[in-house]
């Protein structure tokens, strides 16, 4: 594909919009990395609460099954089906380029463009990736954070449970 590759020789890059690139990109990164916090802390959640149920719930069960027990066994099902919506790869996050989309983009063109302006597109591109991760990101997180209240609903059925309320 014999391109001239000094196109832009002796054209100064401006410094500005590296940095707009650079900073959209952090803020992708940064995204990926709460996707992948979330992720581990829902398998944190899955270890308490399947220890809680063991360590209550065999006490709890000891004098048989009644109603807090039944919540309690309710609540550790929602948790496990709301943490396996939050690890289920259903959603479409997007942290990266295609190489040979960039490659047909930006190289192989017919007329390849230049670095000022691929960064220009790439941020603007990057923008919209975390706009759509976003709010996938967000039912993720709301999702976690009902799976923590009925952990804690869960806890205390267990405990009532044992009380003999």
């Amino acid at each position: 594909m014999g391109h001239d590759y000094r196109m832009d020789e002796g054209a100064a890059e401006d410094p500005r919009l590296a940095f707009v690139y650079q900073e959209a990109l952090r803020g992708l990164l940064q995204q990926q990395s709460a996707v992948e916090s979330l992720h581990n802390r829902a398998a944190t959640l899955v270890f308490a609460a399947s220890f809680a149920s063991s360590l209550l719930g065999s006490r709890a069960l000891a004098d048989g099954v009644g109603g807090w027990d039944w919540l309690a066994i309710s609540l550790l099902l929602g948790i496990g089906a709301l943490t396996v919506a939050l690890l289920w790869p259903y959603y479409n996050l997007t942290f990266r380029f295609d190489p040979q989309d960039l490659l047909d983009t930006y190289v192989d063109s017919d007329e390849p463009v230049l670095m000022d302006d691929m960064h220009r597109r790439l941020a603007v591109r990057i923008k919209a990736d975390w706009q759509r991760n976003g709010q996938i990101v967000h039912r993720l997180r709301e999702l976690f954070q009902i799976a923590l209240i009925i952990l804690l609903a869960e806890i205390m059925a267990w405990m009532l449970s044992i009380a003999g309320v």
